[in-house]
């Protein structure tokens, strides 16, 4: 799916094998029901009415139990998975067609006012309970493993596992032990 366009609904079908129709996508996905509040609150929070945007998302937490900031910046075609404790921090900015799985943190390490949040780019798939933190970048086609602590910028095409360990995906196995993650060099 990188290179090519398709519908929000299509996008999620391609990436959950267990969705069987856009109907059931949009009626009982939590996900797809944060993203819908998220872009009303963020359309309220542009037009400086942040009560009403940070009210909106404070419902929307309630019932989908995903937390997305008003003026946080979501890309098209997010799919949040099992979002249950999905938190995406104010200055956060999330690119097109990534998907996050449930407990993902993307927030910041302090009380800093700029921006603070990370950065995702595109195609990006965030494992179950990571936390990407501060003001880092995250690079397209990243895959980000379930649990893993990311706390520095991640270039495009790798895979983040455990407390930001980078493997570059295209790195050939090394003569040392055949699966090599940089762990003989």
């Amino acid at each position: 799916m990188k290179n090519e366009e398709v519908g929000f609904f299509e996008s999620i079908k391609q990436r959950d094998p267990a969705a069987r129709s856009s109907l059931e996508i949009l009626l009982l996905y939590p996900g797809v029901h944060a993203i819908i509040w998220h872009r009303v609150a963020h359309f309220f929070y542009s037009i400086k009415l942040k009560f009403i945007a940070r009210w909106i998302m404070t419902v929307s937490r309630f019932q989908t139990g995903i937390e997305i900031h008003p003026a946080a910046q979501i890309g098209k075609n997010l799919f949040i998975d099992h979002g249950m404790g999905v938190v995406i921090g104010e200055t956060a900015v999330v690119g097109d067609n990534c998907t996050i799985y449930q407990g993902v943190t993307l927030g910041g390490t302090g009380k800093d006012h700029n921006k603070r949040h990370p950065t995702i780019g595109d195609n990006v798939v965030v494992g179950a309970g990571a936390k990407v933190l501060g003001n880092i970048s995250v690079g397209n086609n990243v895959k980000i493993g379930a649990n893993s602590v990311v706390l520095k910028d991640v270039p495009n095409d790798c895979t983040v596992v455990g407390v930001g360990r980078i493997v570059k995906a295209q790195e050939p196995p090394c003569s040392e032990c055949d699966t090599c993650t940089g762990c003989c060099k």
